[in-house]
């Protein structure tokens, strides 16, 4: 059965950083692109960053980009998120999901990935 289960959320001051954890159990997820989502209270899941099966090509949601960071250990089936200088707009619940397609180079942005953590919650207060 596949699993991914994400880590590392928390409450943290305006600032702060964080770093998130996504670890893959149930298949090798090393062939596949791999993403970050958040969902806001009363708002629409939305990207934030992706990474390619290699770790050769990234890509950010403009509201994160150069304060968030996405790598991946394919030895461990695990993905990443460093998030530092974080707002109070970027509290929400962040999801890992991983997208089918071997081996492809480009990063999806979109929501059509085919597998999906439960979430971790990231609270920043003012």
């Amino acid at each position: 059965q596949v699993r991914l289960v994400e880590s590392g959320g928390g409450l943290v001051q305006a600032g702060g950083s964080l770093r998130l954890s996504c670890a893959a159990s149930g298949r090798t997820f090393t062939p596949y692109g791999m993403g970050w989502f958040r969902q806001a209270p009363g708002k629409e899941r939305e990207f934030v960053a992706g990474i390619n099966w290699s770790g050769s090509a990234t890509d950010y949601a403009d509201s994160v980009k150069g304060r968030f960071t996405i790598s991946r250990d394919n030895a461990k089936d695990a993905l990443y998120l460093q998030m530092n200088s974080l707002k109070p707009e970027d509290t929400a619940v962040y999801y890992c999901a991983v997208k089918g397609g071997l081996y492809v180079e480009a990063v999806e942005k979109s929501l059509r990935y085919d597998y999906w953590g439960q979430g971790t919650q990231v609270t920043v207060s003012s």
